[in-house]
């Protein structure tokens, strides 16, 4: 482009040249009064005029921008983390924000904010336990310039504790007895006993006081603050830019970031509404990086060129029962909830709709050490599942092929997401559960719906369903978990908590309470497996399959590590060929 621009520049000098000459060949007006006659001269011949050498560029071209394109199937509710427990939304908080401890791809901690990681060899952990400080860098700063300081530790925990904010859990910041900030570069945290899983629980997303604290202050509350949607202030490599909603959400680099700055200039999530659309856009090259498709769709994807990294993070589909007071009755009935598990066969799920890629999961810590490993998943058994109903008194007195109990149809509502796999479990399990006289009426909702917490009326925590299905995880690489706990059990009273099935069980309880106070591993361990039995027996929890994140990569993106803790840990080394 640039050598016909100066082939054509030089064509335009020749021309306006040639015609100089002639003009001056023609006639010219002469002077009115000349002092002397002018001597005859010749006209001067012109000179051929050569085409001026194209010069040497002074300055390379401007580099192109670096644009990686992720495709989510899942637009994030809310990005303030006080504010949601929705997958896309915590991942893509570490695009934009910062947590004081990162977990690496061999879900090892590595210091983010901190100094160093407390330990008892450097004194951050007290030899009881129940003290952890945190010593901060000299560096940090936010990404308007202003210092990250133990203040922003300490407005977080009392942000997430206010009941002025309707958060998505006080857990685990409610465990906290005090934490105190002695001077700007020190965090004491504070407990009343030991608190084994702190590391997991606490290495979460801290937010800026200097913005969020005048909010605060003149609202009374952040539930409403433009920054849950517009976190225009941040602290990771790189800044929130603009959010289309139903459209794409950008990130651009942070010129502020602390650490080596973002190989890539910008981060464009693009929206897009089903798994057909991603897999188009992954095959086609318009998206550097997916996630949270099926396993069906693996092989076309790499068919494709596109790079699969599975990277297991604690996470397994499973089916949770609501016990709350407007549940169906049949739901309190052991018997009945063993009886769902034994009628729906949940290996042809993962055989035919998974392509055998995955299996059936047996309890909430499926394929780690906290998983007692003789404990197996119910099996299929439709004929021992009947047996159970019958003797929990469900039979079909008014032979309309669904069971019924003192005039109660045993008709269960069962929602998820839209997602195309979990839809077609939904069909399955309709089917299969119909044959044992159980009506599953099912239902699916977009993802931000779905999600939404007591206090936002989401429809799990409501009461709306007796069933409902998605893929949770433990505090991982943490095996601890607030979710079954009564003391997260929402409320009009207390509507904050992340225990949406409404479940106590004090025995259960109690087991939970031990586990995370037991400092020797092989102690909690079998804690651990207890629990598992425990709630295997019980059916509190149905595992479906085990879950691996899965992320597809483009050729272009390089340099990719991804952790199943923090998938974007290593994200600002990232590149783009």
């Amino acid at each position: 482009m640039k050598s016909s621009m100066w082939k054509l520049f030089a064509v335009l000098v020749v021309l306006v040249m040639a015609l100089s000459s002639l003009a001056a060949c023609g006639p010219t007006t002469a002077p009115e009064e000349p002092a002397e006659p002018a001597e005859a001269t010749e006209a001067p011949v012109a000179e051929a005029t050569a085409a001026p050498e194209e010069p040497e560029p002074t300055e390379p071209p401007p580099a192109e921008r670096k644009v990686a394109t992720f495709i989510w199937t899942q637009e994030p509710d809310n990005l303030n983390p006080m504010y949601t427990s929705m997958w896309f939304s915590t991942i893509t908080q570490q695009i934009w924000n910062c947590d004081p401890w990162i977990w690496d791809e061999n879900n090892e901690p590595q210091s983010v904010l901190l100094a160093e990681m407390p330990s008892l060899d450097n004194g951050g952990i007290s030899e009881d336990g129940t003290t952890i400080t945190l010593n901060l860098r000299d560096d940090i700063v936010w990404s308007d310039g202003e210092p990250i300081t133990s203040a922003d530790f300490v407005f977080t925990w009392e942000m997430y504790t206010n009941p002025a904010n309707t958060v998505a859990s006080t857990y685990p910041y409610d465990l906290l007895a005090a934490m105190e900030a002695p001077d700007e570069r020190t965090v004491v945290m504070s407990f009343d006993e030991p608190f084994v899983p702190w590391m997991a629980a606490f290495g979460t997303e801290i937010i800026p006081e200097h913005v969020l604290r005048p909010v605060f202050d003149a609202e009374g509350s952040l539930d409403t603050a433009e920054w849950n949607e517009a976190p225009m202030v941040g602290c990771g490599p790189y800044t929130f830019a603009e959010w289309e909603s139903g459209s794409f959400m950008r990130f651009v680099r942070n010129d502020n970031y602390y650490d080596e700055p973002a190989n890539i200039d910008e981060i464009f999530l693009r929206f897009v509404p089903d798994d057909a659309s991603q897999i188009a856009a992954l095959r086609t090259g318009e998206g550097d990086l997916g996630t949270f498709f099926s396993y069906s769709d693996m092989p076309t994807l790499e068919e494709a060129g596109v790079q699969i990294i599975m990277a297991p993070s604690g996470y397994n589909e499973g089916w949770y029962f609501y016990f709350g007071e407007e549940a169906h009755p049949a739901i309190s009935d052991v018997r009945v909830r063993q009886a769902i598990a034994l009628c729906f066969d949940r290996f042809s799920v993962v055989e035919d709709l998974l392509l055998g890629k995955t299996e059936v999961a047996a309890s909430f810590w499926h394929k780690t050490p906290f998983q007692d490993p003789d404990l197996e998943p119910w099996p299929y058994d439709p004929e021992r599942g009947k047996a159970l109903l019958d003797e929990a008194g469900w039979v079909d007195t008014n032979d309309d092929g669904v069971r019924d109990k003192d005039g109660e149809e045993l008709i269960l509502v069962h929602g998820t997401t839209t997602r195309e796999v979990r839809a077609d479990t939904q069909a399955v399990a309709q089917q299969q559960l119909a044959e044992c006289g159980i009506q599953l009426d099912i239902v699916g909702y977009a993802s931000d719906v779905f999600f939404l917490s007591y206090g936002e009326g989401g429809p799990a925590p409501s009461g709306e369903l007796d069933i409902f299905e998605y893929s949770g995880n433990t505090d991982f690489p943490d095996p601890n978990t607030s979710r079954f706990l009564c003391g997260e059990v929402p409320s009009d009273e207390f509507p904050d908590g992340n225990n949406d099935q409404k479940l106590c069980d004090e025995d259960l309880e109690a087991l939970f309470q031990l586990q995370a106070t037991q400092v020797d591993f092989a102690e909690r361990q079998q804690t651990f497996w207890e629990i598992g039995n425990y709630m295997t027996e019980n059916v509190y929890w149905l595992g479906v399959w085990y879950d691996p994140d899965a992320f597809g990569v483009s050729d272009r993106l390089t340099n990719v590590t991804i952790s199943g803790a923090a998938p974007f840990y290593s994200i600002a080394a990232w590149d783009l060929e």
